[in-house]
């Protein structure tokens, strides 16, 4: 039988709850931006490593401005190395309950189809001494049906 790794039941009031709760942090960082995914890919990568490297960097750029090209704006990347610090613990809040709803989401769901493969496993064998459930088995089955494969044909 299927492992039961969670046993929860989200009521209209939880989930409304949630997505009043996702609302109010959505309306409390208005600045957040929506990167497409050319613009993410061209730009340079920012990770855990690369934070500390740019918070020593503008102890530099603050220490020794005169070395600076005037294009750089020491008040621009302090502001940027502001903002990182500042998101950084609501970032990771935000990342440990994402996993926790996908982790949750994802137990949910692979108990489900288990559940659902036996079912339909049991239902096969009814349907052989009785065809009464031809139809539905059709209709489950579509879910395994394989798409016929493109036969190379020789020139």
């Amino acid at each position: 039988m299927p492992v039961n790794r969670i046993n929860a039941t989200l009521t209209a009031e939880q989930r409304e709850k949630a997505k009043t709760a996702l609302a109010t942090l959505s309306e409390a960082l208005p600045f957040l931006i929506d990167l497409g995914s050319e613009e993410r890919t061209s730009m340079p990568k920012f990770g855990e490593a690369n934070r500390s490297f740019v918070v020593k960097a503008l102890a530099i750029a603050e220490a020794h401005p005169e070395i600076l090209p005037g294009g750089l704006s020491v008040e621009e990347f302090r502001a940027d190395v502001q903002l990182i610090e500042a998101l950084y613990p609501i970032r990771h809040a935000a990342e440990t309950l994402f996993r926790k709803i996908e982790d949750s989401y994802f137990a949910a769901g692979s108990e489900a189809y288990v559940s659902a493969l036996l079912v339909y496993q049991y239902a096969k064998v009814h349907n052989l001494n009785t065809g009464a459930l031809e139809e539905t088995l059709d209709d489950l089955g579509r879910r395994f049906a394989r798409k016929a494969r493109k036969s190379s044909e020789a020139p």
